[in-house]
């Protein structure tokens, strides 16, 4: 009973993979397919302007969602998921109250546990490096 429950940690990395990179993937895309509409009032918290913010937060909420359902390039795909958390909690909602801000500290949570751990054994990364192995 407790090997079938509790000693599969690859399955568990590639259900939080799918679950959170798919749930990110749909913000990306809301803001991908609404990019010309949005991109003169979307926030801009590093100075660079509304679009090339707004550039990014596709880039890291799409793109690299797909990278890490798929576990291609995990660390380097979370990186920009993790910053995009942390605008979104201290920029984004920094007045907000803990409930408006609670879904992105999930989100950075999962993403920085996913970092430490690694994508798992059923991912595209772990399969290149068998092959280089």
């Amino acid at each position: 009973m407790h090997k079938l429950f509790w000693s599969k940690p690859d399955l568990g990395l590639l259900l939080l993979r799918i679950a959170f990179g798919l749930m990110m993937m749909v913000h990306g895309f809301q803001k991908l397919s609404q990019f010309s509409e949005m991109s003169a009032t979307f926030p801009d918290p590093f100075g660079i302007g509304s679009t090339a913010s707004l550039g990014l937060a596709v880039f890291a909420e799409f793109f690299c969602s797909i990278l890490l359902i798929f576990g291609l390039l995990t660390p380097l795909a979370l990186v920009p998921l993790i910053v995009t958390m942390l605008v979104a909690i201290f920029y984004a909602h920094s007045s907000d109250p803990w409930q408006k801000k609670e879904l992105a500290v999930a989100y950075l949570t999962v993403y920085v546990a996913l970092l430490a751990a690694g994508p798992g054994r059923f991912s595209i990364d772990a399969r290149l490096l068998q092959k280089t192995s």
